[in-house]
C-alpha cells in the first residue's frame, strides 16, 4: 500500500543505490542496440554542484535515460577535470594555515599533497551529481590526470610539436602577478570602473616646441613605449608620419607610424604603442617591426629596463612617480575621468598584466580550418543554430593558443632543454635523452621544462581520450564519435572548438560529436544572473533536500526553452513538487480502486468510449514527448508530460470514470481498472527520463513481480491505430464543453453548489450525440441541473458563449447579483488599468530602459503583457454580463 505522502529523500537514496549496484548505468547492457554516447563536461575536481551544473546534467540524463529505454546502448561517460590553478590554490591555502608554502615542500612533495587532497575531498561534486539522479556509467569514471589520459596528453603534445603545430615563442600572455602564472581569457574577469586618462606630450624630434599628445590610462607603461601611432588619414598628423618623437624620462627616440588602430575620434587621435604590455599594441608592433621592451617583472614591479630611480617600484607606485615627473617636465597636458574595464584574475582577484614571456603555443589557425569546414558541411550542427555564428566568429579570428602555465599541478610539458638550450620533445625522459645523445654525440644533462599545460589542453581530448585512445580498445571503435554535447555558450570557444580541432586531427577527420546543444543560463526569478555578491544564488542541493530531485529536475526542464534563459525561483520548484504529489495521489486513487496491471492487457481491445479516448491520448502524448526530446525541445517534453498527467489523466479521465469504478457493472469496472493501470504505467515510462525517482518507486509499488526496473523497462511502442477518431471527437468535445461552462460560471461568480440548466442552441450532430451519450458525466462535472436543446429565442437573464457551431446558453440571473458582479468586474478592470499605466510609464522612461539590465526590462514588458491579458479577459466577462441584464 502506498504511503499517504511521497517522501523523496528515502526513495531517492534507495533507488539510486540499487541502480548503481546492479550496473544499470553501464554501457554494453544492450549490445544489440545502436550506440549512443554523451561525454559529460568534466566538472572541476574542486567544485560543488551549482544550478548551471544541475540544468546541464539534467538535460544529459534525460537523453541518456530516454535512449536507454528506447533500447540503445547508452554510454554517459563521466569524469572530472584536474582544474590546475583552482586545485593548486585550494591546497596552497590549506598549507598557508600551517605556515607552509609549496616551495617549502618542493615540487614532488607538493604534488603528492595535491593527490592526497584529491583522494579525500575531490569527490564532492560526483556525489552531488548522484543526488541529482545522474545515471552516468561510474564504472568508467575518468580524471584528466589519470594514467591513461596523461598518456594521451603526452602523445598529442609530441605529435603536434613534431608536425610544427606546437611551438615555443615570446608573446604576450594574461599574467597573474599573484599566482605567478599565465591564465586563459576565460579566467580573466572584466570589471567596469571609472579611471583616469592622462594626456602626455611627447616632443617631436628636430621641431622645437612641437609635441604629439598621447592619452593613456597606464602612464607607468610609457617607459616601454617604442612608437607613437596615428591614423594614416588624420590630417593633423600626416606630416609627422615617418618622423620620430622623444620619449620623456627615458629620452628614447621612437618612430611615429601610420596605423588604422589609431582612432582620430578618440582622445588626441595619437596613441602610445607599448608592444610588450598591451595586446593591441603587440599587433601594431608586429606590423611595424617594433622593438619589444618589457618593463615589469613577474610581481608586476618595475624591472631593470627602466631608469634606475624607478626600478623595483610597484606598478601603481611607479604610475604616481611617472605622472609627477611628467608634470614636473611640463609635459602633462590634462587629466580626465575615463570609463573603462580592467582585467582581474577570477581566482586571485588582482589586476592582470599583459606580459611578454616565452611560452608554448598551438598553431590554432591551422587546426581551425577543418573544424570550420566540418560545421559548414553539417557534420556537426549547433542547437540553437544561431550559435554557429558565434563559433565561426571565434574560429575565423583565432589567435595562437598559449598552452603553458607556470604552476606545478597539471600535466608537466614533455620538453627537455639541452645545455645549449636546444629543446627535445618526447613522450618520456628516456626518449628525450636518446634524442639528445643523437644530437650531441654523447650523454648530456637535460633539464625538463617546469611549466604545465593549460587545463583546456587535456579537456580538448576528452571525447576520445576517455574511450581509451591512444590505445584502440573496442569501446573507442563503438562509442566514437559521440552523439551530442550539452554545454553552455560561454565555453564554445574554450572547449567545444578545441575538441573539434583535436578530434578531427587525431581521429582521422571524424568530428567528436554530431550535435552541440547550447543551453541557456539559469537566472533568478527576476532574470538577474546569480552571484554571491547579489545574494541571489540558489543551491540545488538545498532544493533537492527540501523538495526532492524530481521536482528540481522537472522545473529546470520545463523552463529549458531553446535560446531563453531559465528563470528559477524556489516557488517554481515547490510548484513542481506539488506535481509529484499529484502523480502520487493519482496512483493512490488507482490503488484504492483496485487498478492493478493486467499482464495480457490489450489496449486495442477496450470498448468503453472514455477508455478508448484516454488510450489515444497516451499515443499522442508519447509522440509529442519523443518528438520533443529528439529535437532537444526539453521544455515541450515537460509541458506535454505535465498537461497529460495533471490535466488529461488526473483532472479528466479519473473524474470521468469515477462512477464506473464505484458502480456495479462488473465488465465496465474491470476494463476501466485495467485501462487506468495501463495508462498510469505509460505515464511512468514517459515521465521517467525527467523524474526518475518517483516513477521508479511507483512502478515497483504498483505492480507485483515487474520483469525489470523502470530505468531499463522498454519505452512504450504504441501503434497509431490505438487513436480512435470517434472517441477523440466525442470526448474532446465533452471536455471543451465542461471547461467552457466552468469558465462561464467562474466569470459570473456563480455559487459552486448551484446547479443550473444548460441550453444548447444550433447544436450539430456531434454535439447532439454527446449530450445524450455523456449527459451524466457532463451534468456532474459542470454542475448542471439538466441539458436541453434550444430551438427558439435565447431567454433573458442568460450568459452565452460559442462552442464550434453551437451556442452555449446558461441562465444565471436567478443565482447571481448582476449589479454586484458588474461593480466587482469594473473595480478589477480599473485595478488592471492602474497596473498597465504603471508599467507603460516605467517602460517609456528612456533612462530606465537604457540603464536597467536587459533581463529586468524584459520582465517589466512581460508584466505589462500579462496585465493587458487579464484586463482583456475581464472586459470579455463584463460584455457577457451585459447579456444577462
Amino acid at each position: 500500500m502506498l504511503d499517504k505522502t511521497y517522501g523523496p529523500s528515502e526513495v531517492e537514496e534507495k533507488h539510486y543505490k540499487a541502480w548503481e549496484e546492479a550496473g544499470l548505468f553501464a554501457c554494453g547492457n544492450a549490445p544489440e542496440g545502436d550506440p549512443y554516447t554523451i561525454v559529460i563536461p568534466p566538472p572541476n575536481v574542486t567544485g560543488s554542484l551549482h544550478m548551471g551544473h544541475a540544468l546541464n546534467n539534467t538535460l544529459q540524463d534525460i537523453l541518456i535515460r530516454y535512449k536507454r529505454k528506447k533500447g540503445g546502448d547508452a554510454l554517459w561517460q563521466p569524469g572530472t577535470d584536474h582544474a590546475g590553478i583552482a586545485t593548486q590554490m585550494v591546497v596552497e591555502r590549506q598549507m598557508e594555515k600551517e605556515g607552509l608554502s609549496r616551495h617549502d615542500l618542493g615540487r614532488d612533495k607538493f604534488i603528492e599533497r595535491v593527490w592526497d587532497w584529491k583522494a579525500e575531498s575531490g569527490g564532492t561534486i560526483t556525489g552531488q551529481l548522484r543526488r541529482l539522479g545522474a545515471s552516468c556509467d561510474w564504472s568508467r569514471e575518468r580524471f584528466t590526470m589519470d594514467d591513461g589520459l596523461s598518456a594521451a596528453v603526452r602523445k598529442v603534445f609530441v605529435e603536434l610539436f613534431k608536425q610544427g603545430l606546437i611551438y615555443r615563442d615570446k608573446r604576450l600572455v594574461n599574467w597573474d602577478p599573484m599566482l605567478h602564472t599565465a591564465i586563459s581569457d576565460l579566467e580573466v574577469e572584466q570589471r567596469e570602473t571609472t579611471g583616469k586618462m592622462w594626456y602626455m606630450k611627447y616632443p617631436v624630434e628636430g621641431e622645437e616646441g612641437r609635441f604629439v599628445t598621447v592619452g593613456t590610462t597606464r602612464p607607468e607603461t610609457m617607459l616601454g613605449d617604442t612608437a607613437v601611432a596615428v591614423h594614416p588619414d588624420d590630417d593633423r598628423y600626416k606630416d609627422l608620419i615617418g618622423k620620430h618623437a622623444i620619449l620623456p624620462i627615458v629620452e628614447r627616440r621612437i618612430p611615429i607610424v601610420a596605423d588604422d588602430y589609431a582612432d582620430p575620434e578618440k582622445g588626441s587621435g595619437a596613441v602610445k604603442i607599448t608592444p610588450a604590455h598591451d595586446f593591441n599594441d603587440f599587433q601594431v608592433g608586429q606590423r611595424h617591426h617594433l622593438k619589444l621592451i618589457n618593463v615589469l617583472d613577474h610581481n608586476a614591479c618595475m624591472n631593470d629596463n627602466v631608469p634606475k630611480h624607478l626600478r623595483g617600484l610597484d606598478r601603481y607606485e611607479c604610475r604616481d612617480a611617472v605622472v609627477k615627473e611628467i608634470d614636473g617636465l611640463g609635459l602633462l597636458e590634462k587629466i580626465e575621468d575615463n570609463a573603462m574595464t580592467i582585467p582581474y584574475g577570477d581566482r586571485s582577484g588582482v589586476v592582470i598584466e599583459p606580459w611578454l614571456m616565452d611560452q608554448w603555443f598551438v598553431d590554432a589557425q591551422r587546426l581551425a580550418g577543418p573544424a570550420i569546414t566540418a560545421v559548414e558541411q553539417g557534420k556537426t550542427t549547433f542547437v540553437p543554430k544561431q550559435w554557429e555564428n558565434t563559433y565561426y566568429e571565434w574560429m575565423r579570428n583565432i589567435q595562437p593558443w598559449c598552452i603553458s602555465r607556470q604552476i606545478w599541478w597539471g600535466h608537466q610539458i614533455p620538453a627537455w632543454f639541452g645545455p645549449d638550450g636546444e629543446i627535445f620533445v618526447e613522450e618520456t625522459e628516456e626518449a628525450a635523452k636518446a634524442a639528445a645523445h643523437k644530437a650531441y654525440g654523447k650523454d648530456v644533462e637535460l633539464i625538463r621544462d617546469p611549466d604545465v599545460l593549460d587545463t583546456w589542453f587535456s579537456s580538448a581530448l576528452w571525447p576520445f581520450s576517455t574511450l581509451g585512445w591512444p590505445d584502440e580498445p573496442p569501446e573507442l571503435e563503438r562509442y566514437y564519435q559521440t552523439d551530442v554535447l550539452i554545454t553552455g555558450f560561454d565555453i564554445i570557444f574554450f572547449w567545444v572548438a578545441r575538441m573539434m580541432m583535436m578530434g578531427i586531427h587525431f581521429m582521422d577527420g571524424e568530428v567528436p560529436f554530431h550535435t552541440v546543444y547550447i543551453h541557456a543560463l539559469v537566472r533568478d526569478e527576476k532574470g538577474q544572473k546569480m552571484s554571491k555578491s547579489k545574494g541571489n544564488v540558489i543551491d540545488p542541493i538545498e532544493l533537492i533536500e527540501k523538495y526532492g530531485a524530481d521536482a528540481l529536475r522537472f522545473t529546470l526542464t520545463a523552463f529549458a526553452a531553446q535560446g531563453r534563459d531559465v528563470r528559477l525561483s524556489e516557488q517554481r520548484v515547490e510548484g513542481y513538487r506539488n506535481f509529484c504529489t499529484k502523480l502520487w495521489n493519482a496512483a493512490r486513487f488507482c490503488e484504492m480502486n483496485e487498478c492493478q496491471p493486467v499482464p495480457d492487457f490489450d489496449p486495442a481491445a477496450v470498448t468503453g468510449m472514455v477508455n478508448k479516448w484516454i488510450i489515444g491520448k497516451v499515443v499522442e502524448t508519447e509522440r509529442a514527448i519523443s518528438g520533443a526530446i529528439d529535437a532537444y525541445r526539453f521544455n515541450e517534453a515537460a509541458h506535454s508530460a505535465y498537461q497529460f498527467t495533471w490535466g488529461t489523466f488526473c483532472d479528466w479521465y479519473l473524474e470521468l470514470v469515477k462512477p464506473v469504478l464505484q458502480g456495479v457493472d462488473g465488465d465496465a469496472k474491470a476494463e476501466t481498472r485495467a485501462t487506468a493501470s495501463w495508462v498510469l504505467d505509460q505515464i511512468l515510462h514517459l515521465m521517467h527520463p525527467i523524474m526518475p525517482f518517483i516513477t521508479e518507486e511507483l512502478w515497483q509499488q504498483m505492480g507485483d513481480n515487474r520483469a525489470q526496473p523502470m530505468i531499463t523497462a522498454p519505452w512504450p511502442d504504441l501503434d497509431d491505430s490505438l487513436v480512435d477518431t470517434t472517441a477523440n471527437a466525442e470526448m474532446d468535445w465533452v471536455v471543451r464543453l465542461i471547461s467552457q461552462v466552468r469558465g462561464l460560471r467562474s466569470e459570473m461568480n456563480v455559487p459552486v453548489k448551484a446547479e443550473i440548466p444548460l441550453l444548447l442552441k444550433d447544436a450539430g450532430d456531434l454535439a447532439q450525440t454527446c449530450i445524450v451519450t455523456h449527459v451524466e458525466q457532463i451534468n456532474r462535472l459542470a454542475r448542471l441541473s439538466h441539458i436541453e436543446l434550444l430551438e427558439g429565442d435565447t431567454p433573458k437573464g442568460a450568459v452565452q458563449d460559442v462552442l464550434d457551431e453551437a451556442t452555449i446558453v446558461l441562465p444565471v440571473a436567478d443565482v447571481i447579483d448582476v449589479a454586484a458582479e458588474k461593480a466587482r468586474l469594473d473595480k478589477e478592470v480599473g485595478k488592471q488599468q492602474s497596473e498597465i499605466d504603471r508599467f507603460e510609464k516605467k517602460l517609456a522612461n528612456e533612462k530606465f530602459v537604457a540603464n536597467a539590465p536587459e533581463e529586468v526590462v524584459e520582465t517589466e514588458r512581460e508584466k505589462l503583457a500579462d496585465a493587458r491579458q487579464v484586463q482583456a479577459r475581464l472586459n470579455e466577462a463584463l460584455e457577457r454580463l451585459g447579456q444577462v441584464g
